[in-house]
């Protein structure tokens, strides 16, 4: 018997009742039930879970995520009818958007990351904190096989537009939840490192007066295993590198601890950090830095002569005291001990000695509480000192080079000649630690003019370079051009116009461009602080970040910095005679001047920049 099946549509009532009267006269020819490959198919349309519409025919689930259509699976008489599969939210007509700023969370699979999940859909920010259901896993790439990327806030293309127009520190946020490097808390690197010794220094947690420059602290060599039971006060450490030092009263501190020397043997770790995401492709650990201390490890404040920089916080919180290059001369600025690239401050932000630096009280400090995930930029010339809040705490940063770099080479090499001259030639015995501990040796005097040498070549050759650039482009040509003849006035008369500030370190970005930064919820600036607020009271940039944003509405871009002519004000040239006695040290109103006075007078940052003008002037002509 033959039947024809209508070509759309499930069968009819009757149709089916028929087919269901012929399955014993099939059973008892064949001798055997028949399988269910045998069994006719029957059409069923699948069930749409509740909140959402069904579709029209052929069409779109209205209420379904975007491109899921109604499915119409054949089911065969007799087979189990197929549970029903339940979309993500049976509430929401559309899905939940994840942000998830901890890469532990989106990388975890299985029943316990739904609270993390659930959590970020709630979150309007997007980010998590604090998600301790699962371990890293061993290794931080295999993580992010198949898991797809994140959505970022800005393109590299933008970020790197943001970083080189900003001359105010700021906070990217969502930026890096994808870098596998946010795995690198201290208990992953020392499983990493595997018994690899670094260098840690210690320091007081006493508060003084005065600065605890590295050359007044004491250093240890011990493995992150080490560190961390001498930081959890385990009996172990009694006998261990830390045993002369009790946790109660030291801080520790593994700073300036290049990657690529950490990992030389393990070059795949880095690319566990992508500076490509802000824009700079090929910038990897390769170009970084790891620092990981204990609660109290903190540098003296000072600034960085090359570039500007980028700080990734992986582990724990850091509070950062900023203050812009315009505050220089209140901040009393000194090269002993001297580093390369580092300008130190006389003053302990921490617990300043208004007595002997009142000037102090004229500084504008801008403080913010630097949480895991976040990247903060630090413009160029900006005053920083830093400190750890928590018990243990890791970041990674990176010096991002720009081309008023080469001019500020001069100035370094001027100063490490004149420094290395002056204090070699005092007595051996007097035990005045000028050097600091990051310094090998302090170099004759014929490297020193070699190196002086190089830097005026340098400096000559990228001023070249520009004029070239300029003549291939008209458009970022012409902003150049007017950077170069204002430098140019600057040396011919002396002067600094307004329209000149933001050429150095804008590098060809308008001001109108930068007056349009998108501040919001993925770049909150950090904004000035008052004197009379206290510490305490840091401005802290948790995952929703809406409440720190109102109290910002209305823009405040800060002052525009951006050249080392301005790191100093015309005001030093006036400053009374006994100002600047008082300047030297705390005995200065008592004690005879010394060595380091006169240094701090002759490699001062107003009177270096003048001598490099000079130089330079000398050398064209």
């Amino acid at each position: 018997m033959t039947r024809k099946t209508p070509a759309t549509g499930p069968l009819s009532a009757p149709a089916i009742t028929l087919l269901l009267q012929l399955r014993p006269a099939r059973q008892s020819a064949a001798g055997r039930a028949p399988s269910r490959a045998e069994l006719p198919l029957l059409p069923l349309v699948r069930a749409v879970p509740r909140g959402y519409r069904k579709s029209r025919p052929g069409g779109r689930n209205e209420g379904s995520w975007p491109g899921r259509k109604t499915v119409v699976l054949p089911r065969r008489v007799g087979a189990p009818r197929p549970p029903l599969r339940r979309e993500p939210s049976r509430l929401s007509p559309h899905p939940p958007r994840y942000s998830l700023a901890r890469p532990s969370c989106r990388a975890r699979r299985g029943p316990s990351s739904a609270p993390c999940l659930q959590a970020a859909s709630r979150n309007g920010a997007g980010v998590l904190r604090g998600c301790p259901s699962a371990p890293p896993p061993k290794r931080p790439c295999e993580a992010w096989v198949g898991c797809g990327e994140d959505v970022k806030p800005f393109t590299p293309e933008k970020a790197k537009e943001l970083v080189m127009a900003l001359q105010q520190p700021a906070v990217f946020c969502n930026m890096a939840g994808d870098w596998p490097a946010l795995h690198w808390n201290a208990e992953y690197l020392s499983e990493v490192l595997d018994g690899k010794t670094i260098q840690f220094r210690l320091g007081l947690k006493t508060v003084d007066l005065v600065p605890q420059f590295e050359t007044r602290c004491s250093y240890v060599k011990a493995t992150l295993k080490e560190f961390l039971a001498w930081s959890c006060g385990q009996p172990s450490c009694l006998s261990g590198p830390f045993s002369c030092y009790e946790y109660s009263k030291y801080w520790a501190y593994a700073d300036y601890k290049y990657i690529a020397r950490i990992f030389e043997d393990k070059p795949e770790f880095f690319q566990d950090i992508r500076w490509s995401d802000f824009g700079f492709p090929g910038r990897s650990g390769k170009e970084s830095t790891l620092w990981i201390g204990a609660e109290g490890a903190n540098t003296p404040c000072h600034l960085d002569s090359y570039g500007c920089n980028l700080v990734l916080q992986v582990q724990g919180r850091k509070r950062w005291h900023l203050f812009p290059p315009g505050d220089t001369s209140f901040l009393y600025p000194t090269r002993i001990p001297y580093e390369e690239s580092s300008v130190f401050s006389k003053v302990n932000v921490a617990n300043p000695d208004l007595k002997c630096f009142p000037e102090f009280r004229n500084t504008t400090a801008h403080v913010v509480t630097l949480s895991p995930g976040q990247v903060l930029l630090v413009p160029r010339h900006w005053w920083h000192y830093v400190e750890s809040i928590d018990p243990i705490t890791v970041s990674i940063n990176s010096w991002i080079e720009l081309d008023a770099d080469h001019e500020a080479r001069v100035e370094e090499a001027i100063t490490r000649t004149l420094v290395c001259a002056i204090k070699s030639a005092e007595d051996p015995s007097d035990g005045d630690l000028w050097l600091n501990p990051t310094e090998v040796e302090a170099t004759s005097h014929e490297i020193n003019l070699q190196y002086l040498n190089k830097a005026v070549s340098a400096y000559f050759k990228s001023q070249q370079a520009s004029v070239s650039d300029q003549a291939c482009s008209s458009s970022t040509g012409a902003e150049q051009r007017t950077g170069t003849s204002c430098k140019r006035r600057r040396r011919e008369g002396g002067c600094e116009p307004e329209g000149c500030r933001l050429q150095p370190h804008q590098l060809g970005f308008s001001t109108e461009r930068l007056q349009k930064i998108p501040f919001g919820p993925h770049l909150i600036p950090v904004l000035p602080q008052s004197q009379e607020t206290s510490s305490m009271d840091a401005v802290v940039l948790e995952s929703d970040s809406r409440d720190l944003l109102q109290e910002n509405k209305g823009g405040h871009f800060g002052k525009l910095h951006c050249t080392r002519k301005q790191l100093v004000t015309s005001d030093d040239c006036e400053k009374p005679a006994h100002q600047m006695h008082s300047d030297s040290s705390s005995h200065a109103s008592q004690a005879a001047l010394s060595t380091n006075d006169l240094l701090d007078c002759l490699v001062n940052p107003h009177v270096i920049n003048l001598v490099a003008r000079l130089l330079l002037e000398r050398t064209r002509v």
